[in-house]
């Protein structure tokens, strides 16, 4: 039997630029990529692993970015190239709608990696007038694709899984390239070495000491003995000398469908109220998790979306949808709390707003709400103990019963970001979602303080006045030089005498953001006689503010 291979190029980039504008809230549906362009085509956009081009695009190759290069290098050649971070997980969770839609007209995927599959090649079947059944079935799936978003995607036909790939490889977009039947070896001894640089780290240094050795093509390669390729060349080019000819060919590993584990329901009329739809959604949930739970499966990740009707004339139906995290797993009450949240704040004609958007704003009354499990994980793992579940499960049902009555936003936990200042370094989301767009702990923060952080951070901070022996305002010089030594210090109406203080560590932060915004500032540790410590901030301008407090 012949292989298909589909190839998706630049698959990882595609990823990125659509979780980022699906988080953005742009982005409506589960499409991979436009239906007339991919997604983010024009935009030059590279992905990084260890602060080295991992991917790029067509439009970052153009400007003069190749793989491997130092993020310093890629924005030295196009300094508005987009640069994502990788993601192993977030490219196979946005290749699953391409490996479903083959799988509806193609039983017997195989999928290699994220933009990479394989399928028994289709025969006789969409044969038509002047094209072969292998080409029709390309055609048609290309067709499909298409429509489903996936724009760049080619097809390569061989005798192996190997040959098939170098075609999908060679093929244009949306196109075919197909090698005839016991022609595979032949055309794989016609192609360039330098093919092998797709194969990896391994593939990249064979084809470099191949051309050294002046092999130029896979066929000088497959004329050498088995002894001396063994010898000069190692298992890799073993491997590659036994495919050149023609013995590499191995049964696909063909996945099974996953289940449909997705739930909905459609409201007739429609609904037009949070309150009616989250009610009318109860069944619906409980027979969600009732799913999961026959396959031995709890979710910790859904995707809630919210189709209504469209209010343009001739536009298709609206979509909102939102995904949601769960720090244990879903309930049934807990998906109702979400699809309530996400429709009061998206609900126009309900005339309820948050201050938060959930997605796209729904702009007219729900007809159809859906429910599809993004992480799922074993049931064994969230199961309680022997003895009952212990006192953190307890304060999570806690949480999560105030967090139902108070809304979605009303119960935030702190985390920590990097930053220079006290009140820089923490942030506060809701409960239950993972923490997003922090800045990173691990980078140098120039004028940070020094460990052991304060206990207590104020919400605002308090205006203090420190002075020296004569009385005179402390102040900061432009090279970091306090112009006295802090005798005293003024917290609301009394003075107290200072026993001990460090400092300064001034640092000139938010310059960049114009005229009046930013400026010199300098922190002090500073200890009073009466033993309260706190953290105080200098404003170019004479203020003393106190940002927290150590115990």
């Amino acid at each position: 039997m012949r292989t298909m291979v589909l190839w998706c190029p630049d698959w990882s980039v595609t990823a990125a630029l659509l979780e980022q504008a699906d988080t953005a809230g742009s982005a409506t549906t589960d499409a991979p990529v436009g239906a007339e362009a991919p997604a983010g085509a024009e935009v030059p956009a590279a992905v990084l692993s260890g602060n080295r081009v991992l991917v790029c695009n067509a439009a970052a190759r153009a400007e003069g970015v190749r793989r491997g290069q130092r993020r310093r290098d890629a924005q030295a050649r196009c300094p508005e190239v987009l640069l994502l971070p990788a993601s192993p997980e977030r490219d196979a969770r946005w290749f699953e709608p391409v490996l479903a839609t083959v799988e509806e007209l193609r039983p017997g995927v195989a999928p290699i990696r994220p933009g990479l599959l394989a399928v028994p090649a289709p025969g006789r079947f969409f044969a038509r007038a002047g094209v072969s059944g292998e080409e029709a079935a390309a055609a048609l799936l290309a067709e499909h694709l298409v429509g489903a978003g996936v724009w760049d995607c080619r097809f390569g036909v061989a005798d192996d899984l190997y040959a098939a790939e170098r075609a999908a490889r060679s093929a244009p977009p949306q196109g075919c390239e197909v090698v005839a039947p016991g022609e595979s070896a032949a055309y794989l001894r016609d192609l360039p070495v330098t093919v092998l640089a797709d194969e990896g780290p391994e593939g990249t240094e064979l084809a470099d000491l191949l051309r050294r050795l002046g092999l130029l093509r896979l066929g000088d390669l497959a004329a050498l003995g088995a002894g001396e390729v063994a010898n000069r060349f190692g298992s890799h080019g073993v491997e590659v000398w036994r495919r050149v000819q023609g013995a590499g060919v191995a049964p696909l590993a063909s996945r099974t469908p996953p289940p449909e584990l997705a739930c909905e329901i459609s409201f007739e009329p429609p609904l037009d109220s949070a309150e009616a739809a989250a009610f009318s959604v109860r069944t619906t949930a409980e027979r969600f998790v009732a799913g999961l739970a026959a396959r031995q499966l709890v979710a910790t990740g859904v995707r809630i979306e919210a189709e209504f009707e469209s209010s343009g004339a001739g536009a298709g139906p609206g979509v909102s949808a939102r995904s949601w995290l769960h720090p244990r797993c879903f309930t049934s009450r807990d998906l109702v709390d979400r699809v309530h949240w996400q429709l009061q704040a998206g609900l126009a004609s309900s005339g309820l707003r948050s201050r938060k958007s959930f997605g796209t704003p729904i702009t007219a009354p729900v007809t159809v709400l859906r429910l599809l499990p993004e992480v799922v994980e074993p049931a064994g793992d969230h199961a309680e103990g022997l003895w009952g579940g212990g006192a953190e499960d307890q304060v999570v049902r806690g949480v999560a019963r105030v967090q139902a009555m108070v809304g979605y936003d009303a119960v935030r936990v702190p985390v920590l970001q990097g930053g220079r200042g006290a009140a820089d370094r923490q942030a506060l989301v809701p409960w239950g979602e993972r923490p997003t767009g922090l800045r990173p702990v691990d980078r140098p923060w120039p004028g940070a303080i020094p460990g052991p952080a304060p206990t207590r951070v104020f919400a605002e901070p308090h205006e203090v006045e420190v002075v020296d022996d004569a009385g005179a305002p402390i102040a900061v010089t432009e090279r970091g030089m306090v112009t006295g030594e802090p005798v005293r210090i003024r917290l609301g109406r009394q003075w107290c005498p200072v026993a001990a203080w460090a400092g300064p560590w001034p640092v000139d932060e938010g310059w960049w953001l114009g005229p009046g915004a930013g400026g010199r500032v300098a922190r002090f540790q500073l200890v009073g006689v009466d033993g309260r410590a706190w953290l105080l901030r200098w404003e170019e301008g004479g203020c003393w503010w106190a940002e927290a407090a150590y115990d």
